[in-house]
């Protein structure tokens, strides 16, 4: 088995007969998709010469998509923020997920590629997100994926409800909860002036500040901000904060972004929704909209969707961006939304979310249409390797439930027709 791979990775794969929905560009009917050693070499219709040596995989009647990006999950047990401080920029995501959990095999299941993975929201600032690639991984070194701007990670903020606790270092009210954020961000704004003004003198550069480092990369534009925000004002405060410190946001959830799309939309500012068939859990949270994403779309806001795992179980998201289509979206914004717009966020467009040449090789096969409640994601490709079969016995408990044929090594399994059935 490890041969055959080893040759998969040499040797073109052509996947040839299936709707593919590039996203950079228009369906293509019984198309093509080759990729080799990781990367996308050629997209096309039938028309498509497909190198002699390829291994060729006959997708008729499939469905082939980019990998989907989720813009915002807790997958891996990334913790919430310490509770020592309200404001916690030095803590990183990085350092507390678990490579090996099986939530990313969960995730693989609902086609998701590539994860922005958040600490809490409990506090105002919780810490440092990280950019993972659902590769195969024993270490954390093994997931991640460094973006356009040279890190591998963004910084999560919160307003609201969630960081209100009124407790020993924590605001009761909003207006606190802006104040101390402004606080924090004058001392960055004074340290970063300290380290232009030492330029490459560095027996004048301040003392190092964990803490303060990286908001001197958000302040920079390398870093941006993640920002959790349900009502209509806090949305408009996370706008302010971010216009008067200069730093680049996504405004996260936003379930009542419907309510001032026009103001998001002079500000530039991208939303990435969640869409819940099941709403409840916090009073915030009740102006949250079907129609968002139809909203947005139409006032010409870049949207994407998250799952907030475990919010929406990761083996859903799609279903999120065919909600957003009942309800008005358009089918084209939404696939956009569940891809290309998550990239954009991350600063990964250059890598991912669309099948274009030189492009990571990371892909989905669907059954059939993507929005259908009957569709099932039937493969998950990351980097030109297969690491979700809905065929394999093991794989289709994540998908599906139920107790399983358990192997360390998988690749015994996916030659083997006789591993057991699955009893639900």
């Amino acid at each position: 088995m490890a041969t055959c791979v080893l040759q998969a990775q040499e040797r073109p794969l052509a996947f040839k007969g299936a709707l593919i929905y590039p996203i950079h560009g228009s369906p293509i009917q019984d198309g093509i998709l080759i990729v080799q050693k990781g990367k996308i070499i050629a997209v096309g219709d039938a028309n498509l010469k497909i190198p002699g040596d390829a291994i060729i995989t006959d997708v008729k009647g499939k469905v082939i998509m980019p990998g989907i990006v989720d813009t915002h999950s807790h997958l891996g047990g990334p913790e919430g923020g310490d509770n020592s401080a309200a404001l916690n920029p030095d803590a990183r995501a990085f350092d507390a997920i678990n490579p090996t959990s099986d939530g990313f095999k969960k995730a693989l299941a609902g086609g998701i590629t590539t994860i922005n993975i958040m600490p809490g929201s409990g506090h105002l600032m919780s810490g440092q997100t990280v950019y993972v690639k659902m590769r195969e991984a024993k270490i954390m070194e093994d997931l991640i994926i460094v973006n356009e701007k040279g890190v591998f990670g963004g910084m999560k903020m919160a307003n609201g409800t969630n960081p209100m606790r009124g407790t020993a270092g924590f605001p009761g009210t909003r207006a606190k909860s802006a104040a101390m954020d402004r606080e924090l961000f004058v001392k960055a704004q004074e340290y970063k002036a300290k380290i232009e003004k030492a330029g490459k003198d560095s027996t004048k550069l301040p003392e190092r500040d964990l803490r303060l480092e990286p908001l001197v990369e958000v302040l920079n534009g390398k870093r941006v901000v993640h920002f959790h925000t349900h009502k209509e004002n806090d949305i408009l405060t996370a706008i302010r904060l971010s216009q008067e410190f200069g730093f680049r946001v996504v405004l996260h959830h936003v379930s009542e972004g419907w309510k001032v799309a026009d103001q998001i939309a002079k500000a530039k500012v991208p939303c990435s929704i969640i869409v819940l068939d099941a709403p409840g859990g916090k009073l915030e949270a009740t102006g949250m909209s079907f129609t968002t994403g139809a909203v947005l779309e139409k006032a010409g806001i870049l949207t994407g969707f998250h799952t907030d795992d475990g919010i929406t179980d990761s083996r859903f998201l799609i279903r999120s961006a065919a909600l957003a289509v009942r309800s008005g979206m358009s089918r084209e914004k939404a696939l956009e939304a569940l891809t290309i717009a998550g990239a954009k966020m991350l600063d990964l467009s250059s890598k991912v979310g669309s099948l274009e040449k030189g492009k990571d090789a990371d892909f989905i096969i669907l059954s059939g249409d993507p929005f259908s409640v009957y569709t099932k994601v039937e493969q998950t490709w990351v980097e030109g390797k297969k690491r979700f079969d809905l065929a394999i016995a093991t794989d289709k408990a994540f998908a599906v439930g139920g107790f399983h044929v358990y192997s360390e090594d998988r690749s015994e399994l996916e030659d083997d027709d006789n591993v057991g059935d699955i009893q639900q």
